[in-house]
């Protein structure tokens, strides 16, 4: 497979207007320079405008999977527009080599009062297939969409899911070489998503590119050799799907908790730019501080090797820093992509602790049958505070314990549900 980008994007920056009457004034203004053969001012702000991308610039190889994490305005979905060639930027230059299939805003590129069977030919001969390719591969985007009855009914009747997946059916039998999916997925049906999700590990085994945004981190998780983290039109970072989630997760919990206090708002670099603790990443208010975390045989021994199904304690020590009413105490158990495969907590387990007060040490142990299957695993640990504006973070480490699996028996899967199988003649 080439190592050379299939995607690249240099320095690309992309203005919108606030004001739909300035929007109209200066697309006018606009054409007027173009047919007049005047330079754009695509460099500077005019009023009402603001910047949805600013300098972005980054590469994708053949066959990756890139996911595209942000708040709401962060200029995710502008940057794949841009990528589908929808719009084009201000500023910068983007090349993609090869065939693009989009599933971008609900409904694009459909029209309305087309039927479903003529909004197929319609989208896939926007996509670059012929009449001849469209006919052939018919009957499997209709089966993979699961719409037979309704293919010949106006799309303009459909629902929301229905929308989705005609789209994302002629986007992955188009055989693109760039897939992009802008939180599409989000409305379909269990079964559906399912299918999508095989369809992901089919293209990345054949070499497509896969751009997506999601709002569903488990997903990007999963999917993704790298991700990229947009705030307000600039990239803050990229890199491992699991680091660089955590450090998002991070700023949306210490935006929250300093709302909650009436403090000021700590920028999405402030959070980036912050050194780990111990190899691992930490926020919270600092009300309490882990002090100590452990994985324990049941001979209190620390391991680090554990055999599938064995009974462990993870013993968490915690330290009270200020007065604490509520306090809940919570492990997240992840794989090494950062999958959450299991998470409990003392709120949920209605293990109530009475108020904690200044100087008060905690000591907490998960006790816990390790079902889990071969490989290693990390662990989040917390400490909460419940409030009526809901769980607080006082302290979370990410990945501060590591243990592995090791197991005689031979499964499959995340988890070990010790099946006891019978064979017999009927």
């Amino acid at each position: 497979m080439s190592t050379d980008p299939i995607i690249r994007v240099e320095g690309v920056s992309k203005k919108f207007c606030r004001s739909l009457k300035r929007t109209m004034l200066y697309g006018v203004k606009d054409v007027a320079r173009d047919v007049l053969g005047l330079p754009q001012n695509s460099d500077g702000l005019r009023p009402d405008e603001f910047w949805a991308l600013d300098n972005v610039s980054f590469e994708v190889k053949r066959g990756e999977c890139l996911g595209l994490i942000g708040a709401n305005g962060a200029g995710k979905s502008t940057l794949l527009k841009l990528l589908n060639g929808i719009t084009l930027p201000d500023k910068g230059t983007i090349k993609v080599a090869g065939r693009v299939g989009a599933l971008l805003e609900l409904g694009a590129g459909f029209h309305p009062m087309l039927t479903g069977r003529e909004n197929i030919y319609l989208n896939a001969a926007i996509l670059g297939l012929s009449k001849e390719e469209i006919t052939e591969k018919f009957d499997a985007i209709v089966d993979f969409a699961g719409l037979e009855e309704f293919i010949d009914s106006p799309v303009k009747h459909y629902s929301s899911g229905m929308y989705v997946r005609l789209g994302f059916a002629i986007a992955v039998h188009a055989e693109p070489d760039v897939l992009l999916i802008d939180e599409a997925l989000a409305v379909g049906d269990a079964h559906f998503v399912q299918k999508c999700f095989t369809a992901f590990s089919q293209f990345q085994r054949q070499g497509v590119t896969i751009l997506f945004v999601s709002h569903d981190m488990n997903v990007v998780r999963r999917f993704c050799q790298e991700t990229i983290w947009l705030e307000v039109g600039t990239i803050i970072r990229r890199g491992e799907p699991k680091n660089i989630i955590d450090l998002y997760n991070a700023m949306v919990f210490e935006r929250i908790a300093a709302k909650t206090q009436q403090a000021k708002s700590l920028s999405a670099a402030d959070i980036a730019s912050r050194k780990s603790v111990n190899s691992a990443q930490r926020f919270g208010t600092g009300a309490a501080e882990i002090v100590d975390m452990t994985l324990l045989n049941l001979q209190l021994r620390p391991v680090e090797i554990v055999t599938s199904g064995e009974e462990t304690i993870f013993r968490i020590v915690v330290r009270f820093k200020d007065f604490v009413s509520d306090a809940v105490f919570g492990i997240t158990i992840r794989d090494k992509r950062g999958l959450e495969v299991y998470g409990t907590n003392t709120l949920w387990k209605k293990s109530k602790l009475k108020s904690c007060r200044v100087g008060d040490v905690v000591q907490i142990d998960f006790r816990q049958n390790l079902m889990l299957g071969q490989g290693d695993y990390f662990v989040n640990v917390a400490v909460n505070e419940k409030r009526a504006e809901g769980l607080v973070r006082l302290d979370w480490i990410a990945d501060v314990i590591k243990f592995s699996i090791v197991s005689d028996d031979e499964f499959m899967g995340f988890c070990n549900l010790n099946s006891e199988i019978s064979v017999h003649f009927i």
